[in-house]
C-alpha cells in the first residue's frame, strides 16, 4: 500500500505541472480564438501577435508616438480609467518594459540583528520626495502569487544581492522551493 501510495504522488508531481502548463495554453489559443470569431483553432492567436508586434513597431514612428500620446492623455483624464490604465501599464513596464524595476534584487532585515531576512527588490531608492530620506521602497513578492506589497525600510536595513532578478523571483513566488535557474550574476 506504502509504495502504491508514493507512487501516485510521485506522479502526481509530475502530470499535474504538465497537465495544467497544456491546460492553460490551449485555453489561452481558444480564448482569443473565440474573441476574435474565427473558425481555424490557432489564427486568432497568431493574429494577435502579429497584431502586437505591429502595434509595437508602429509605436517607435513618429505618427504611432503620437496616437500613442493622444491615447494615453484621454485614458490619463477618465477618473477610474486612469487608475486601471497607469497601473497595469505600470506593473508591465516594471517587467518588460523599457524601464524595468525588479532589477534590483535585496534581503531586507526585519529583525534588528539582521538574523530574519525577507527577499524582495528595491523600486525606489530615494524617497525623500516623500520626505523620508535615508529610507527605500522596498516590493516583496508573495509565495505562490504575483501579488506582493510594499514596505519602506532605512537603506541600512538592505543588502544589495548579486544575483539574477528573474531567478530570485521565481526562489520567491515558489515559495523557496524552486532553485531553478538561481544563480549569482556574471560581471
Amino acid at each position: 500500500m506504502n509504495w502504491l501510495i508514493k507512487n501516485f504522488l510521485r506522479g502526481l508531481v509530475i502530470v499535474v505541472p504538465i497537465a495544467l502548463t497544456v491546460y492553460l495554453v490551449v485555453e489561452a489559443f481558444v480564448r482569443i480564438d473565440r474573441l476574435l470569431n474565427l473558425r481555424t483553432p490557432g489564427v486568432g492567436f497568431a493574429v494577435t501577435i502579429i497584431g502586437v508586434i505591429v502595434i509595437g513597431a508602429l509605436a517607435t514612428n513618429f505618427v504611432g508616438r503620437k496616437l500613442l500620446q493622444v491615447t494615453e492623455a484621454v485614458f490619463n483624464r477618465a477618473p477610474i480609467v486612469r487608475i486601471i490604465y497607469a497601473s497595469v501599464k505600470d506593473l508591465l513596464e516594471a517587467f518588460v518594459g523599457d524601464k524595468k524595476r525588479f532589477d534590483k534584487p535585496v534581503a531586507v532585515a526585519l529583525s534588528e540583528d539582521g538574523a530574519i531576512k525577507t527577499l524582495g527588490f528595491v523600486t525606489q531608492d530615494d524617497l525623500e520626495f516623500l520626505s523620508m530620506p535615508g529610507h527605500v521602497a522596498v516590493y516583496l513578492p508573495f509565495s505562490y502569487s504575483m501579488a506582493g506589497g510594499l514596505v519602506v525600510v532605512p537603506s541600512g536595513r538592505v543588502q544589495r544581492l548579486e544575483t539574477d532578478s528573474a531567478s530570485m523571483m521565481a526562489l520567491v513566488v515558489s515559495g523557496g522551493v524552486s532553485r531553478a535557474g538561481v544563480r549569482a550574476k556574471q560581471s
